[in-house]
């Protein structure tokens, strides 16, 4: 059995610890709340903008546009949604997991375009290329930065580097539930995306044509699927981060309770080899 000092110490580290877990818990907490509301206000946006453009293009028949079309190279690119920090689970390890058990993403044809340290450093470990790097945005993710990432990668699609690109995020749905998910943003498909859309047959008309009108429509639309996907991680990360803090605390808790028992019966241990020690002595001396 452990010596009452050891116990002593143990059970002082872990109060410790408990402490920390604790503060986190309640700061993620407080994190939460604003960042769900500002995902949960901005989803009916996201979503309109996505049925929208599903709705124009199921109306408007066959269009050769270049971002309705895959590339014809292999290669592949796809948006990492991570964070920068841990002790938030298997928040995102479930996003390298999602990306590295794909069958369409293989790390020898695949540019990562990272938003997250976490997910960065674990896709490099798996052999991804780490083609950007934009950790710092999901500190404070704003519709800017996405607008700036789709403006490179439109860029590298147009000009044949990459022929796909997809986005890895991870859904919030409630406190204690954040799915991965990973979505094909280009080419844009209509009998892959458009199970939301409406059954209508009007044709879609375009004024001045079609080529201008998608040119300024589909970049909007991946700039906002990527928006949306960064306050939903945000959103989730700090759920996952609160529910893996509170089961910490929780743990903490019943440690300290088994390390008081074993104190205690230590300490009467203790006490009892004393007695016996005196009573010994007692009657030798008598």
């Amino acid at each position: 059995m452990a010596s009452m000092r050891d116990i002593k110490r143990r059970r002082a580290s872990i109060q410790s610890t408990g402490q920390i877990t604790k503060a986190m818990k309640l700061v993620s907490t407080v994190k939460l709340q604003k960042s769900r509301q500002k995902a949960e206000n901005s989803k009916p946006y996201f979503d309109t903008m996505y049925d929208t453009i599903a709705s124009m293009l199921k109306k408007s028949g066959a269009i050769d546009h270049k971002y309705l079309k895959a590339g014809s190279t292999h290669r592949k690119a796809v948006i990492a949604i991570t964070s920068n920090r841990g002790l938030a689970g298997g928040y995102n390890n479930n996003i390298v997991k999602l990306i590295a058990g794909s069958g369409e993403l293989k790390a020898e044809s695949t540019d990562v375009y990272a938003i997250g340290r976490k997910g960065r450093d674990g896709l490099a470990k798996k052999g991804y290329e780490i083609k950007q790097d934009y950790s710092d945005v999901i500190n404070n993710p704003m519709y800017q930065d996405a607008a700036d990432l789709t403006v490179e990668l439109l860029d590298t699609f147009r000009r044949g580097e990459v022929g796909e690109i997809y986005l890895a995020y991870t859904s919030f749905k409630n406190t204690v539930v954040h799915i991965p998910k990973l979505i094909k943003l280009l080419p844009f498909t209509v009998e892959e995306e458009g199970e939301r859309v409406s059954k209508a047959h009007a044709l879609m008309n375009y004024e001045p044509d079609e080529e201008a009108v998608l040119d300024m429509i589909i970049p909007k639309y991946v700039s906002s699927l990527i928006f949306g996907a960064l306050q939903e991680a945000v959103a989730s990360e700090n759920g996952a981060r609160m529910t893996a803090m509170d089961s910490a605390t929780n743990n903490a808790g019943e440690m300290l309770g088994k390390l008081e028992l074993q104190y205690n019966r230590a300490r009467q241990g203790s006490i009892t080899q004393e007695l016996t020690e005196i009573i010994a002595g007692a009657n030798a001396i008598n």
